[in-house]
C-alpha cells in the first residue's frame, strides 16, 4: 500500500457517496433467510449495527483532533458513512422482519457500556489511541464478519448493500493505515513517554474495562454462529502486516500494543481470557437501566430512506 494523497482521497470519497434511497428494499430475496438462521442472524445484525455506530462516534472524535483540514473533512465523511452503514443494516433487519416500525435493536450490556464510555470520554482521547484502535476493528469487520455474513446469507440485496459498505470500508482502511504511519513519526523516546502517560489515564482504563469484555463476548458469539477462528487470526495478521509494513508504522507504540492485544483476543487458550471472561460474567448482571438512557447521537439511527 503506497502513501495516500489525502486530497485525492477526499475527492474520491465525495464521488463515492450513496444513499439508502439508491437501493430497492422491496426487491425479491427477503424470504431466503431460513427459520434456523433467523434468531442468530438477528443478534449478529444487531451487534454489527451498533459496532458501526460505535465507529461513527470514534470518527467524530478523531475529526476534532485531526492535524489538517483535509483529514478533518475525511473523518467527518467517515462519521456519516458509518452512520449510513448502521442505517442500511437496520433496513436489512426490517426487510427480514426483525424490527417493527421505528424500533431500534437492543444493544447488549457490553455495547451499552462501550457506547457510554465513548459518549463521555472519546473526545478526550488522543488521536494516537483512536487512530490505532479503529483500523483493528475495521479489519475485523471487513476481513472476518462481513465475509462470513455474505457466505451465510443468500438474499441478493444483502450482497448489494454490503458491496457498497465494503467500498466505503476499503477507503477507511487506506486512510487509517496512512494515519497510523503518521503517528509513528517523531523521536521514539517522545512517543514512548506520551504513550505511558496515556496508558495511565483513568479514562482510558475505564475504556479498556468496557472494550475488553465486549470483544470477548462478540468473539464467542460469532464463533458460535460458525465463523472459523482462522478468519480472526487472518484479520489480526492483516492488521499487523499492513500496519507494520513501514518503519514509521512499526514505531507507533499503539500499533504494537493493539497488535499484541489482538493476538490475545483471537487465541482462546491465552490466559488473558480468564480475567476478561470474569468481566463478561460480571457485566451481565448490570441492569440496562443502571447505565442510563442511550446518548442523544443514537437518535440519528433510522432505516428510513429519507434520512
Amino acid at each position: 500500500m503506497a502513501t495516500i494523497d489525502l486530497d485525492k482521497m477526499l475527492e474520491k470519497i465525495k464521488d463515492s457517496q450513496w444513499a439508502l434511497a439508491d437501493i430497492d428494499w422491496e426487491a425479491p430475496g427477503a424470504d431466503k433467510i431460513s427459520p434456523e438462521q433467523w434468531p442468530k442472524l438477528k443478534a449478529f445484525m444487531s451487534d454489527l449495527m451498533w459496532i458501526e455506530h460505535v465507529g461513527a462516534r470514534g470518527f467524530a472524535a478523531m475529526a476534532k483532533k485531526a492535524p489538517t483540514d483535509t483529514l478533518r473533512e475525511i473523518y467527518t465523511y467517515f462519521h456519516a458513512e458509518e452512520q449510513r452503514h448502521a442505517n442500511a443494516e437496520m433496513a436489512l433487519m426490517r426487510r427480514w422482519g426483525m424490527l417493527d416500525g421505528d424500533e431500534l435493536p437492543e444493544p447488549n450490556i457490553n455495547l451499552r457500556l462501550t457506547i457510554e464510555w465513548l459518549d463521555r470520554y472519546s473526545d478526550d482521547m488522543p488521536l494516537e489511541v483512536l487512530g490505532s484502535v479503529i483500523p483493528m476493528l475495521e479489519i475485523a469487520l471487513d476481513g472476518a464478519l462481513l465475509k462470513f455474513l455474505l457466505e451465510e446469507v443468500d438474499d441478493p440485496l444483502c450482497h448489494e448493500v454490503f458491496a457498497k459498505i465494503n467500498g466505503d470500508e476499503s477507503r477507511h482502511l487506506g486512510v487509517d493505515f496512512h494515519v497510523m504511519e503518521m503517528l509513528g513519526r517523531g523521536k521514539l523516546h517522545q512517543l514512548a513517554v506520551k504513550t505511558i502517560g496515556t496508558v495511565a489515564n483513568p479514562k482510558l482504563i475505564l475504556g479498556v474495562l468496557a472494550y475488553a469484555p465486549l470483544l470477548n463476548k462478540m468473539r464467542d458469539n460469532i464463533v458460535a454462529m460458525g465463523l472459523k477462528e482462522e478468519r480472526l487470526y487472518d484479520a489480526m495478521n492483516k492488521y499487523e502486516r499492513i500496519g507494520g509494513r513501514t518503519e514509521e508504522g512499526r514505531r507507533n507504540p499503539w500499533f504494537q500494543i493493539i497488535s499484541q492485544h489482538g493476538k490475545m483476543v483471537v487465541n482462546r487458550s491465552h490466559p488473558y481470557h480468564v480475567p476478561v471472561d470474569a468481566l463478561v460474567k460480571l457485566t451481565s448482571y448490570i441492569p440496562s437501566r443502571a447505565v442510563g438512557p442511550v446518548p442523544t447521537w443514537v437518535r440519528g439511527l433510522t432505516w428510513r430512506t429519507t434520512a
